[in-house]
């Protein structure tokens, strides 16, 4: 299958070239020249298939004409080890747990497969692939975790300085070998910017290959599709629901930072998943709510807030929601509602489920939890991305609920590592030249 850029001004490139390229030439982000929808006797095996079997159909959707069918399963199944339950919060609003993964959010799912993926693709190249990914918190260490030790590639993790907790920045700052984390004096969109520069720069490429793993990158995006699906199929067994029920009643809320992560849900809808319409909740980095009320896009500088992986002020993949949807924001709207919220209201949600139900949100699950909880109509039931363990933010988490937050042994022993980090400025000139002497 050939990928298009997003700014037309780029010839078309084959899957591999996008995954290693990352950006398109023209500053473009690549998207696939067309969507293949799945067969009705999946939707309807569904719910009887494992989280491996359902995410390796989708898999092939996307990726079976250009890899091998057994290849691209051992990706697959190697990346999906670990469970994502869908755990029911109340009557009609339930959870899919995705921090149970090696580094507890849900960017594992993206980053493992990209970088197996990747690894697939420059296996026999003798030049390193270097990786830039820049992070606002789960981003870095997710990618970090899931490319360390992977021959012929280095990881560049660069991420603002102050602005992520200090167990996220333990994930990705104490494991040396093939990964560098770069502290950046600015904030997420800084990092971001930097990142694209060093794409655009001919000098800069001409010296060593590079790509990225952060969503902008077409194998890190769209894996995250398949646990939709899963989800689905887990509602489908557990309520009983049909397809059909499905259609009619099902809402999706994500909580929205670089959406990437609702972009894939959308990918989903397209190929068929049977799903009503999803709530992108926000932050007070409110630009796609603004979009859906207004129709225009003003992006802004990101604010600090205590969900820090949706301070996003510029989120890249608004542009392959654009041409998913040619553009339409009346099309959009159909398909998607927003919220926002600010810290005081994402701290009451955390403090009021805890109480009221005994289940422990972090705040960006919070921001989900809420839009459905203010959101759900009459007769949906709707589920929520829970993108991270609570204690990834536990000095947040516990001075909401006044209660302490137990640290899992995978994070414990993260805490333990000697952060190695370089200080890095936010001006282009002086990351290329860091660069240039690597």
């Amino acid at each position: 299958m050939k990928y298009y850029s997003t700014n037309h001004q780029t010839p078309d490139v084959t899957l591999q070239e996008a995954v290693v390229k990352g950006l398109a030439a023209d500053k473009g982000l690549f998207m696939p020249e067309r969507i293949n929808a799945l067969p009705a006797a999946f939707y309807e095996n569904m719910s009887q298939m494992t989280l491996q079997e359902v995410s390796f159909a989708v898999a092939q959707a996307f990726f079976g004409e250009d890899i091998p069918a057994d290849k691209l399963k051992q990706i697959v199944f190697d990346t999906m080890s670990f469970d994502i339950p869908l755990v029911k919060v109340s009557d009609n609003i339930y959870s899919l747990e995705l921090f149970h993964g090696p580094t507890l959010a849900f960017k594992d799912v993206g980053a493992r497969f990209m970088a197996r993926m990747l690894g697939y693709f420059v296996g026999n190249q003798q030049q390193t692939v270097n990786v830039l990914v820049a992070t606002s918190g789960d981003t870095g260490s997710a990618v970090a975790n899931g490319f360390l030790g992977v021959p012929g590639i280095h990881v560049y993790v660069l991420y603002p300085k102050g602005k992520v907790s200090l167990i996220q920045e333990k994930q990705f700052t104490t494991l040396g070998k093939n990964i560098t984390a770069l502290e950046v004096d600015g904030n997420f969109d800084d990092c971001q910017r930097l990142v694209k520069s060093a794409f655009m720069d001919a000098e800069l490429n001409a010296h060593m290959k590079l790509t990225s793993a952060n969503s902008i990158n077409v194998a890190r995006f769209l894996p995250q599709a398949f646990y939709y699906f899963w989800a689905l199929a887990q509602l489908m067994k557990n309520c009983q629901l049909s397809i059909v029920n499905c259609q009619s009643s099902i809402v999706c809320c994500v909580p929205s930072g670089n959406f990437g992560n609702i972009t894939a849900g959308l990918f989903g809808k397209r190929m068929g998943l049977p799903i009503k319409r999803f709530i992108a909740a926000n932050n007070r980095n409110d630009i796609f709510y603004q979009y859906l009320q207004t129709g225009q896009y003003n992006p802004r500088p990101s604010i600090a807030t205590i969900a820090n992986a949706m301070d996003v002020g510029d989120p890249s993949n608004f542009a392959r929601v654009l041409a998913l949807y040619e553009n339409s924001h009346a099309a959009i709207c159909q398909d998607i509602n927003g919220a926002t919220y600010t810290n005081e209201e994402i701290a009451d949600e955390i403090r009021r489920v805890y109480e009221t139900n005994g289940y422990l949100l972090d705040p960006h699950g919070a921001c989900g939890h809420r839009a459905l909880r203010e959101g759900l109509r009459p007769g949906e039931t709707g589920f929520f991305i829970e993108t991270a363990h609570p204690a990834k933010f536990k000095d947040t988490v516990e001075g909401i609920i006044g209660q302490p937050v137990s640290i899992p042994q995978r994070l414990q022993d993260f805490m333990k590592g000697t952060k190695q980090s370089i200080d890095m400025t936010s001006q282009f000139v002086d990351f290329k030249s860091f660069l240039m002497n690597e």
